[in-house]
Order: C-alpha cells, then sequence, then structure tokens
C-alpha cells in the first residue's frame, strides 16, 4: 500500500526504529506516531467496529480516531505521541483479534 505521506523535509534527521504490523520500518526524530505511520502506510488503523481505513481526523487531540493500539496492549493518541524507538504498533484488525485485542 502507498504511504498516505510523502516526506519531503527532515529527511536528515535521525532514523526512529518502530515496528507496524509485524513489519520493521523507520521514522524520523521529531515526528509523531501518526506522521511515522502515515509516511509509511495508506491507512493510521482500521475501524474497529466497520473495519474501515482510518487516517486520524482533527489532528490536534481533541478526538478521538488517532487512537491506535500497541503491541503490549496499550492504546495511544497517535496525533499527540511523539514516536520512540522501538516502538510497535497493531494497526489491522484481524491482527488486533490474532493477538486476542479485540
Amino acid at each position: 500500500m502507498n504511504p498516505l505521506l510523502r516526506r519531503r523535509y527532515r529527511l536528515d534527521e535521525t532514523p526512529v526504529p518502530f515496528v507496524l504490523n509485524g513489519v520493521a520500518e523507520t521514522g524520523r526524530r521529531g515526528d509523531t506516531v501518526l506522521t511515522a505511520i502515515l509516511s509509511v502506510s495508506g491507512s493510521l488503523r482500521q475501524s474497529e467496529f466497520t473495519g474501515e481505513k482510518r487516517a486520524g481526523f482533527c489532528l490536534i487531540g481533541a478526538c478521538q480516531d488517532c487512537y491506535v493500539m500497541m503491541a503490549d496492549g496499550r492504546r495511544v493518541r497517535a496525533c499527540s505521541t511523539a514516536l520512540l524507538p522501538g516502538m510497535a504498533f497493531i494497526t489491522d484488525v484481524g491482527a488486533m483479534a490474532e493477538i486476542g485485542h479485540e
């Protein structure tokens, strides 16, 4: 799937490794979780109710559309959470069910 966002600036920032649905990816220092995920994926997550693809809504931390599931079961607000090395996310509804996070 083609990324929703295309990185044009800050290309020389320090790479930050993270895992998305079991695949190793790389963001950049200063990225939010939302920016990092949308820079490598066509959507931020799937709705747990309908399976529809979501990309965030308000992007300022006021709604709940950008919550993503971390591999350890915690949920974080992607638009206002800084990407840290080693973070792992599960954004695919099928993958969530497989590990028991429905």
